[in-house]
């Protein structure tokens, strides 16, 4: 029995929608954490964010071939997953948890002290960054956790790049003045 010609083209396509999707997985997914866990401070809930996500890549993959820069594609699907989710539940749980602060601070060659140290400094940051507007804070995540540059944060946020770089500016001068740091 013979196999039809389009039936072997579907599967070799599925096969490669697979493996695009599975390289966007594992090229993306820290990324996409650290963006979601930013915005919701709670493992489990960056985590099923970025599930999420791939899932909506997964059903829209046919659009994927037409994505000009998938980082920011990516970082716009979970950072507007993130915003509903904080929408509807409209509160921002805080963690302690020492899990989800292993997973953002170094622990390697520090001492004890150093690792609370750096602990109680990143608490202060986040405090700080907290302090901001919505506006404010939104760019300065996507600026400085993700190092997005203005263009891609215009992008993702769906703004002017000019507001994204007067924004910047003014968070930026803000948490120097919370921090307690002199901006030149």
């Amino acid at each position: 029995m013979e196999i039809p010609e389009s039936s072997v083209r579907d599967q070799m396509s599925q096969f490669a929608d697979e493996e695009a999707l599975a390289g966007l997985v594992s090229q993306y997914a820290a990324t996409l954490y650290r963006v979601a866990f930013s915005v919701l401070r709670n493992a489990a809930d960056a985590e099923d964010a970025v599930q999420e996500a791939f899932l909506r890549v997964l059903r829209h993959r046919e659009t994927l071939a037409e994505v000009r820069d998938q980082r920011v594609w990516l970082i716009r699907i979970v950072w507007n997953i993130v915003l509903d989710r904080k929408r509807r539940a409209k509160t921002r749980p805080e963690t302690d948890d020492v899990a989800d602060l292993a997973r953002v601070l170094p622990s390697q060659g520090l001492s004890a002290e150093e690792i609370a140290s750096a602990a109680q400094h990143h608490a202060r940051v986040l405090a700080c960054v907290e302090q901001l507007s919505g506006k404010e804070r939104q760019v300065l995540l996507l600026s400085a956790f993700e190092e997005l540059n203005s263009v891609e944060i215009a992008t993702v946020l769906g703004i002017t790049e000019s507001s994204v770089r007067s924004r910047l500016f003014r968070a930026r001068n803000l948490m120097a003045g919370l921090l307690g740091h002199v901006r030149d």
